[in-house]
């Protein structure tokens, strides 16, 4: 429980940065598209608000996350930080949407646009922020595992790559005047692929996924190297609530041992899972014979 408290309050501590500074490249952004008139501004600087509104979701669902389990939830809240994720994915497809018809009415209107130099001002900074805070988010996110530190990043990078394809339009935007609804459209598109990864990923999480091969391989090293009886572990599931996991297993031991020396393997082995990656692990033993150990190994 210290080491969910301490991930979260890096989270949250990243979760204020990005809310800041995305509040004040949204006013210099928006400025920008306000005196030029460019959609594709307009749409960058919402996109870089609706950063701060996702970061806030971000921070509710890290402390929901972190409270202890409870009569109702003894499993910890942990997948709270899952649900915050989705909703951020979701808030990006609502702005995506946005984007595409406002960029195709500027299509359809011939609209005017004067791209001047706060408009550049604005991009370029948007650009190196935006990326150092994806960078800030990713490396929390590695830290912590939080997934919707990773969803926040994605946002940020969404945003950096967005403010660069409004520079290549402030480069040809002023000769060519279907340029800034292009973008925009454009712009829309990248932001729908990030709310799609973080839709999906997030989405799988909760529904349950197969223990990865190096957890699988961890917790196999971990039998063999401290068990030094013969143990035969199969149908491993690994139950997934944000930071808190629980395993369940089946072990094969010797159908000679008795019921407290069987007892006594199962707990060290659950202990040393529990100590060296983290997880709540409970064992059904079952018996095997030696004169027909191959038989019982059938399906493992």
């Amino acid at each position: 429980m210290q080491d969910n408290n301490k991930f979260g309050k890096v989270g949250e501590q990243l979760g204020w940065i990005s809310i800041i500074g995305n509040i004040v490249l949204f006013v210099l952004k928006y400025m920008a598209g306000v005196i030029s008139g460019s959609v594709a501004l307009l749409a960058d600087a919402w996109h870089t608000l609706g950063d701060s509104l996702s970061s806030i979701i971000m921070i509710v669902g890290i402390r929901i996350s972190r409270k202890p389990p409870d009569e109702e939830h003894p499993y910890g809240h942990g997948r709270a930080e899952w649900v915050a994720s989705l909703l951020i994915g979701a808030f990006l497809i609502i702005i995506a949407v946005g984007f595409v018809r406002e960029s195709i009415e500027r299509l359809r209107d011939h609209n005017d646009f004067n791209y001047g130099l706060l408009a550049w001002v604005a991009t370029i900074t948007s650009i190196v922020v935006k990326e150092i805070m994806a960078q800030l988010a990713f490396w929390g996110s590695r830290k912590t595992g939080l997934k919707s530190l990773k969803a926040d990043g994605w946002h940020h990078r969404t945003d950096s790559i967005s403010s660069v394809i409004v520079l290549v339009g402030l480069i040809f935007g002023n000769h060519v005047w279907w340029v800034d609804g292009a973008l925009g459209i454009i712009v829309s598109l990248l932001i729908f692929y990030a709310a799609y990864q973080i839709i999906k990923e997030n989405t799988s999480a909760i529904l349950g996924e197969k223990p990865d091969e190096k957890t699988i391989q961890s917790i196999y090293l971990i039998v063999k190297r401290n068990c030094q009886n013969e143990v035969y572990l199969h149908h491993l599931r690994i139950h997934h609530y944000g930071q808190y996991k629980e395993l369940t297993a089946h072990i094969m031991l010797r159908g000679s041992l008795t019921l407290n020396q069987s007892h006594e393997v199962a707990t060290s082995i659950e202990d040393m899972i529990k100590e060296e990656l983290q997880i709540e692990t409970t064992l059904h033993v079952e018996p095997y014979e030696e004169d027909n150990k191959e038989e019982s190994q059938k399906g493992l």
